[in-house]
């Protein structure tokens, strides 16, 4: 990651990324639906990806306030928890997140609405998961690397 991404990826937390790509995929499906390929009732099928999403954050954010560790992405971690939603995957807020915008896609049910989950992905892999691995490789070693061998980092 360059200098310019590390510089954003300071002032800009994921958070932000997920709401203002949220709201893109709900405006833009509403100006430029660009073929549905979901139509109601199917469409429901969202809420759940939606519910899992919001409940795999949660989940998540609540571990990291037990453990007293920050869910920053550019602060170095304490510790790293390894149970629970972090057996399945080595992100679980991003995944969370992911599939709270993909849900959100497949509940407008239009093609244009499919790009956000995309980018959300490029955004958080540029940005911010390589710095995070790296500081939790730097700080944990050995134990973080068996770890990344044992848990894939999206599912």
């Amino acid at each position: 990651m360059n200098k310019y991404n590390q510089n954003i990826a300071k002032k800009i937390m994921p958070p932000t990324f997920f709401m203002i790509l949220l709201i893109f995929s709900i405006v833009i499906d509403f100006v430029m639906p660009i073929l549905k390929f979901i139509f109601s009732p199917y469409n429901y099928i969202g809420i759940l990806f939606i519910v899992f999403g919001i409940v795999l954050n949660l989940w998540t954010d609540s571990l990291f306030k037990k453990k007293q560790t920050t869910v920053k992405p550019h602060e170095v971690p304490n510790l790293f928890i390894d149970y629970g939603p972090f057996k399945i995957t080595r992100h679980p807020m991003y995944l969370g997140m992911f599939f709270i915008l993909f849900g959100t896609s497949v509940f407008l049910g239009s093609i244009s609405s499919l790009i956000f989950p995309i980018l959300f992905v490029i955004i958080i892999e540029s940005m911010f998961i390589f710095m995070e691995e790296k500081n939790l490789e730097k700080k944990f070693g050995d134990e973080y690397l068996n770890y990344k061998k044992r848990v894939r980092r999206w599912i």
